[in-house]
């Protein structure tokens, strides 16, 4: 496969690397068609600006979609596209609900532009940049569909004077049919001619009524239809043909004129079918983004620092599948810590035991590096950086083939070859157990041999091998480094974390001695390797045991340095606020004794005043000292700032204002329903919620609302009439205007529900 310069290798990479679980989440998180379309067209990308547009629209609608402060539209989306190209060609236009489908996705598409643009241009420059202009004149399309159409997407009455005529004389025409035909009903059944529970039916699109065969010669009429057992016959009286006649005349009518106001519209909206598209492309992107944002929330990716060169730092990096998978088991991911550059080592040889992560390293470096390069945010910590590839190369399980007479081994090398045939400084190898499926010794000269040759090619890599001539090797080698799979020798388990610096131990000997296998086989099998192998691989052992042990030290010290640095800190603010306190203190108790002292001189001066003015009397005399003794107490006892916060911690305590009356029927207008279904009540049940329906309809101004309470025993919809023609008279008294109210359509619902017209 190859794109823009792109190359994979194999073609299945994205099943090889799981990929695929990916595709399928963002699938299943996209809400339209137009959403899961660009899920399917994703790929991995190479050019610097492209990936780092995609990955800051992911990073936006994700901080969009995490923030408290704003509400992010939601709404409906529908895919048009095809409905908007066939009408295309004059003459054909838009259906009911092609129409309503478009009224929603235009609605929503307004509501996302008006979102985008009121978006804070710093914080959310591309995510504003997708509203626009190319989308104007769009609002007059959703007005002329409204014009037509009801809120369930039905051609509304009032669509034209035309079409509500006809609808009314069919409304009546329907009614007298209905009455006729209930009239020859009940005298049918009291006759005998008919079964007791028989209701008029519709057969051929005309009102019938079920007639046993023996009887069908006592009602005269039309038969069109009888039962699949022959025991029923569906007869139209004679009485109600010439009516049933013209209401088939009337529905010609109504079709005509549902054609003409449809083409109408469409005519009008054909114009704008470049900004309707753009709508499309809008709602599209923003239900990808969506998409996206929900799988990074899910795995808290986030967009790491992206540079225009090949560069792998990836700190505490985890798999998101297997994160997926065993997070909600309460299981724990071991985070891969790694970094590949040109200018130091970029080439990692892996080593360690068997089932200790070796692969899924390999597989999380490969899923990652795919998804970032086709724009979603990974899971790694907020100080990683990363780096773009123009080529990933894999050599990752078994690719054995029957087919094509390969064997495990003659497949690697396959690989192999196209790796030094297409592999350069841009490309990123991932090969797993390099070198097996042969004999050891030249398995392992071959695995180094093309080693050295990708290493000279300043390929970065990441293989991972058992052999000691790789582990070697990359010793040895500039550019490469070793990495080990930590192993718990105590515990005798993995610890799946990846260590690097040093190379790994297969543990061959101790998880043999661990299975039981004889000792003197163990012993033999020794001898045969040799002492210097064992002390080579013991050694590697003893590395990895003071390395963890440091490393836990290390941990332990930095962990109390922080705990030092947060506690150097608060008691900083604990120091800082008591320093601004005092400061405040001072500052109330300057005012406050300033305000004292001026009050103290202005009673002063005033019991001079009347001192002199009373002459020395000595009653006067005696108050005006008992006014400065209560002064010098008043200024010798100043107040403290707590009582200024007192206040004003009571002020904040003080409960907020009522709602008002008009917000409270603004609230019920918004979430009125204009059905009320009675059905399964008991009568006192049914009572309440019918007293408080019909008040809230009245209140909101509803126009016309539907009870429904079925046929059943009766005794809801006798309620229910009761209780409206209760409401008319009292309406009456009061001088207002009765309400209208009947059964539905026949053939919506008919006897089993009550239209009130208010």
């Amino acid at each position: 496969m190859q794109n823009f310069g792109l190359v994979y290798y194999p073609n299945n990479i994205e099943e090889k690397i799981d990929f695929t679980v990916i595709r399928e989440e963002l699938l299943r998180r996209c809400a339209s068609a137009l959403g899961r379309e660009r899920v399917e067209a994703m790929q991995m990308e190479t050019d610097y600006e492209t990936v780092n547009r995609l990955l800051l629209l992911s990073d936006q609608m994700l901080h969009v979609q995490s923030d408290p402060m704003l509400t992010f539209p939601r709404g409906d989306i529908h895919d048009i596209r095809e409905a908007i190209a066939r009408i295309r060609i004059e003459g054909l236009f838009l259906d009911e609900a092609e129409l309503d489908a478009l009224r929603h996705s235009l609605r929503y598409a307004a509501e996302l532009e008006a979102f985008f643009a009121g978006l804070d241009s710093a914080k959310y420059a591309l995510l504003k940049g997708l509203a626009g202009e190319r989308m104007s004149g769009l609002g007059e399309i959703v007005r002329s569909i409204d014009r037509i159409l009801d809120r369930y997407g039905r051609l509304a009455d009032n669509a034209s004077p035309e079409l509500n005529r006809i609808r009314r004389e069919m409304l009546n025409l329907q009614g007298s049919v209905g009455r006729t035909l209930a009239s020859i009903l009940r005298q049918a059944k009291a006759d005998g001619f008919v079964e007791a529970d028989a209701a008029p039916t519709i057969r051929e699109g005309r009102l019938v009524i079920p007639v046993s065969p023996g009887f069908k010669r006592k009602i005269g009429g039309i038969v069109h239809d009888e039962s699949a057992t022959g025991k029923t016959v569906y007869i139209e009286p004679q009485q109600v043909v010439d009516a049933n006649n013209h209401i088939r005349e009337l529905e010609g009518a109504e079709r005509r004129e549902r054609i003409r106001i449809l083409t109408e519209v469409t005519n009008g909206l054909r114009p704008n079918t470049p900004q309707i598209l753009a709508s499309q492309d809008l709602l599209g992107e923003v239900d990808f983004l969506n998409a996206k944002a929900s799988l990074a929330q899910a795995l808290h990716a986030i967009r790491p620092e992206l540079l225009n060169a090949p560069l792998i730092d990836w700190s505490e990096a985890r798999h998101p599948v297997l994160w997926m998978h065993y997070t909600p088991q309460g299981k724990t991911v071991v985070p891969l810590s790694i970094r590949l550059e040109a200018d130091k080592y970029h080439v990692l040889v892996i080593s360690g035991p068997n089932a200790g992560g070796k692969s899924v390293c390999l597989k999380t470096v490969a899923l990652l590096q795919y998804m970032l390069q086709c724009g979603l945010l990974v899971p790694v910590a907020e100080q990683s950086r990363a780096g773009l590839f123009d080529r990933l190369m894999i050599d990752i399980g078994d690719e054995q083939s029957i087919q094509d007479e390969l064997s495990t081994y003659s497949s690697h090398l396959r690989n192999m070859k196209a790796f030094l045939r297409q592999a350069d400084a841009r490309t990123l190898i991932l090969i797993d157990e390099m070198g097996t499926g042969t004999e050891p010794l030249i398995g392992g000269a071959l695995a180094e041999a093309i080693l050295r040759d990708l290493v000279n090619r300043n390929v970065f890599g990441i293989i991972t091998t058992h052999y000691t001539n790789l582990k070697h090797f990359a010793e040895q080698t500039e550019g490469v480094i070793n990495g080990a799979m930590l192993y718990d020798r105590g515990a005798m388990r993995p610890l799946f974390q990846l260590s690097i610096g040093q190379a790994g131990s297969s543990f061959a000997i101790e998880i043999a001695r661990q299975t039981g296998l004889d000792e003197s086989v163990i012993a033999y099998a020794t001898d045969l390797v040799g002492e210097e192998h064992i002390d080579y691989d013991r050694q590697l052992q003893d590395i990895a045991r003071d390395k963890r042990y440091w490393e836990r030290k290390r941990q332990q010290v930095r962990q109390r340095e922080k705990e030092l640095e947060a506690k150097i800190a608060e008691y900083e603010e604990r120091l800082a606020n008591a320093k601004r306190e005092k400061q405040q203190i001072l500052e109330e108790a300057r005012q406050e004794a300033a305000e004292l002292l001026q009050e103290s001189n202005a009673t002063i001066e005033r019991t001079i005043r009347e001192i002199k003015e009373a002459k020395a009397e000595k009653t006067k005399t005696k108050e005006a000292r008992a006014q400065v003794e209560a002064m010098k107490e008043k200024v010798g006892a100043p107040k403290r700032l707590k009582d200024f916060k007192d206040l004003k911690v009571l002020k904040n305590t003080l409960p907020a204002a009522p709602s008002t009356t008009v917000s409270i029927v603004r609230q019920r207008t918004l979430s009125f329903n204009r059905t009320l279904d009675l059905r399964g009540m008991r009568v006192d049940e049914a009572t309440e919620a019918l007293i408080a329906y019909m008040d809230d309809a009245q209140m909101v101004g509803a126009g016309e609302v539907t009870i429904l309470h079925g046929t059943g025993t009766g005794a809801l919809k006798q309620l229910t009439r009761d209780y409206l023609n209760n409401l008319n008279r009292q309406r009456r008294k009061r001088g207002l205007v009765a309400l209208e109210f009947g059964d539905g359509d026949v053939n919506h619902g008919g006897a089993g529900l009550t239209i009130v017209k208010l």
